[in-house]
Order: structure tokens, then C-alpha cells, then sequence
């Protein structure tokens, strides 16, 4: 993806578009007040902002806003729908640090919120992302049109709820109490509500946001599906392959909590080449449509998704 040492236009908009959302979720998770809030306690907002900021590819937030600027919507209220994503996202790592459910002690190479700041602070970071993420989403500063910030609530509230993130988190949770080989097409199904659901909500969003016509919006939605399902895998396989220091993470916990993945399901080999079946699946997905045609970054960005080491 790189010619020489200059960057491919994909890491330089992948790198602009992180800072863009690094400076938005820093002035959101500021210490001034909206109107309706009371006070905004000092040492909690300090741990929001350690769970948000200087961390992470903002991958998501980069689909949202590629994805909008393909249809010709682009702005300060696009970058706050991107930002409420990587909100959620942000919400969905903490929580998934905690003892109950994941245990780790290490995210993004530091330590994870509870680690530096109690259980308890980390639920209520957790709650309190995941609510400013739909505060947010809703202000009309977000966009001026009342049917496209109920559109995007709506999306995201059925991506991030009950039949999506945190309904996979569920079956993920109970299938790693399972006594049988985990089987392949519940593999898929629990990764494409775990992890794919908020991917293709980033996709989604940037959809809405620019008004694109059912036809395009359907493309998007195979676009955003198969590049979720290959990131997961692509997860699967660098849980397996990397090591700490790369990931910024514990690697090989997987197959030591008996975790439902492509990779104990079908075999690494196997597992790679669904990884890039589902890349040349989403890649075909916006060769069907004219935008799409001319969308180089998104393109790249599903090839990224398969070549990342970390």
C-alpha cells in the first residue's frame, strides 16, 4: 500500500481522519458544560478521556467519513457522527477489559481504564460514552435535518443493542462454555453482531448522511457487512499470530478461552482465505454501483483490513 516511503493516499486520509477525530473527542470531552448538564466531575471526565483519546486507528470514524464524502457530504457535522461512533467503540473495549468479562490489563499498549482507575469508574465510563455517543448523534449540530439524526439514532442504537453488539457479546460469552467444536456458521453469526454490526453502521452512517438512494445504500450495506465479518477474522488470525507488543494487547487469549472463532473453527488456513474472500466480496460491492467505482480509499480500506499486523 506504500510506494517507497511516501504514504498511499489511504494511510494519509487514515491519518488525517484519526487526528480530525482525535481533536472532536477531545473538545466533546471537554470540561464545559451543554445546556441541561449540571457539572461534568473532574476525576470521571479525566478517565472518559483516557478510555477515548491517544489510542487507535479511529478505523471506524474513517469508514463514516469516507463513506459520506463519496456522496458529497463532508463537514463539522459529519466528523461528530464519526466521533459517536468511536464513542461506542471506545464504550464496548472498556467494558470488555472489565474482570466479568474479558479480564485484560492492557489496551492499546497501557493499562485499560479499570486498571488505572477502578471497576467501578470503568462501568460508568463505559455508560457514559455510550450515552454522549447518542447526545451527540442527536444535536442538530450533527446535521440540521430531524429525519436523517433520527435515521442515524435508530441505526446505531440497532447496531450497538439487544440484536447487535452487545447480543454478540452475549453469545460470545456463551460460547465459550461450550463442550462442542465451535461450528462455523454460529461463528459467523455471533462475529457479524460482536463485531461487524458497529463496521457496518460506520458505513451506514456515511450513507445516510449523504442521502444516498436505496440502491447505493443496499451496496454500501454488502460493502460494510463483508468488510466487518473480514476484520474479525483478520482478529482471529492475529490473535493466533501476533504478539503483545504488536498488538498492544494479550494475544493468544482465544484459544485459551475456548473463544469462538473462525480460526478454531475452520483452521488458519481456511481462515485466511475467508479473510480475503470477504475483502474481494466487499470490494466487488462498490464496483457495483457508479460512486463506487471511484472509491479508491474504501477500497484500500478493505485490502488494509487484511494486510494489518495489529
Amino acid at each position: 500500500m506504500t510506494g517507497g516511503t511516501r504514504p498511499s493516499e489511504f494511510e494519509a486520509r487514515l491519518a488525517a481522519i484519526a487526528a480530525a477525530t482525535e481533536r472532536m473527542l477531545d473538545s466533546l470531552l471537554s470540561p464545559a458544560i451543554l445546556p441541561g448538564e449540571t457539572v461534568r466531575p473532574a476525576r470521571f471526565l479525566e478517565a472518559m478521556r483516557y478510555a477515548s483519546l491517544d489510542g487507535g486507528k479511529r478505523f471506524r470514524p474513517f469508514l463514516t467519513i469516507e463513506t459520506a464524502r463519496l456522496l458529497g457530504a463532508e463537514g463539522e457535522g459529519v466528523l461528530r457522527a464519526a466521533a459517536a461512533v468511536e464513542m461506542v467503540h471506545c464504550y464496548s473495549l472498556v467494558h470488555d477489559d472489565l474482570p466479568a468479562l474479558d479480564n485484560d490489563d492492557l489496551r492499546r499498549g497501557r493499562p485499560t481504564t479499570h486498571k488505572a482507575f477502578g471497576e467501578a469508574t470503568a462501568i460508568l465510563v463505559g455508560d457514559g460514552l455510550l450515552t454522549y455517543a447518542f447526545d451527540v448523534t442527536a444535536d442538530p449540530a450533527t446535521h440540521k435535518d430531524p429525519g436523517v439524526r433520527i435515521a442515524l439514532v435508530l441505526a446505531l442504537a440497532r447496531a450497538a443493542g439487544l440484536g447487535g453488539m452487545i447480543g454478540g457479546q452475549v453469545l460470545d460469552l456463551e460460547a465459550e462454555q461450550a463442550r462442542e467444536p465451535h461450528e462455523a456458521g454460529a461463528v459467523t453469526k455471533l462475529q457479524a453482531m460482536k463485531t461487524g454490526a458497529l463496521l457496518h453502521y460506520a458505513v451506514e452512517a456515511g450513507a445516510i448522511l449523504g442521502r444516498a438512494d436505496a440502491g447505493v445504500r443496499s451496496a454500501l450495506s454488502r460493502y460494510g457487512r463483508a468488510l466487518g465479518a473480514a476484520f474479525q477474522v483478520a482478529d482471529d488470525i492475529l490473535d493466533v499470530e501476533a504478539d503483545a507488543l504488536a498488538l498492544g494487547k494479550r494475544a493468544g487469549k482465544d484459544a485459551g478461552r475456548n473463544k469462538a472463532t473462525l480460526v478454531a473453527a475452520l483452521g488458519i488456513d481456511a481462515a485466511r482465505e475467508r479473510r480475503d474472500s470477504l475483502v474481494a466480496a466487499a470490494i466487488a460491492a462498490l464496483d457495483s454501483f457508479p460512486q463506487g467505482t471511484k472509491a479508491t480509499v474504501l477500497k484500500e480500506a478493505a485490502r488494509f483490513v487484511a494486510a494489518r499486523n495489529h
